[in-house]
């Protein structure tokens, strides 16, 4: 792991939330000139702790859709069925995440899809493909409470 001092914690805290911050604006924000905050960000850049920028984008206003988590249980616990299960889900662009669990269930999965219909077809398609699924839950997201960056100042112990 690469070691962190608050200046790279603030950084990486304001990329997390501001990922379209011009680099002069950021080095003003944590007190540094622009060219040590620069050899910085390339520093987190280049060790792969910043994997990336992304937009955040509002699906409502675009596209008409349906969030849904999905926990899965596979049929064994043989490294043949995880790994089943590992490379068909990889397939999807509809799964946006999929975590391996410890404790009762295998796997939580985030599925974004045009509608319910759209999801079962997927569902199916994972079922037919042999996917090593013996069940699945389905939990459909009715309203979104609550979604950002990540807690890097209380996780690294900055006084942030």
């Amino acid at each position: 792991m690469l070691k962190l001092d608050d200046r790279d914690i603030s950084i990486l805290s304001i990329l997390s939330r501001e990922g379209r911050i011009s680099k002069t604006d950021l080095a003003r924000r944590i007190n540094l000139s622009p060219t040590p905050c620069w050899e910085r960000l390339k520093r987190l850049e280049d060790a792969g702790v910043i994997q990336g920028y992304r937009a955040e984008i509002s699906l409502k206003s675009v596209a008409s859709h349906v969030v849904v988590f999905v926990v899965v249980e596979l049929e064994n616990h043989r490294a043949e069925a995880f790994q089943a299960f590992e490379k068909a889900v990889a397939h999807y662009d509809e799964i946006v995440a999929c975590w391996a669990l410890g404790g009762g269930y295998d796997y939580l999965m985030q599925v974004v899809a045009r509608d319910i219909d759209s999801y079962q077809r997927l569902m199916d398609t994972l079922l037919e493909r042999k996917a090593a699924m013996a069940r699945y839950f389905t939990y459909i997201v009715t309203k979104d409470i609550k979604s950002g960056g990540l807690p890097l100042a209380a996780l690294l112990g900055s006084a942030e």
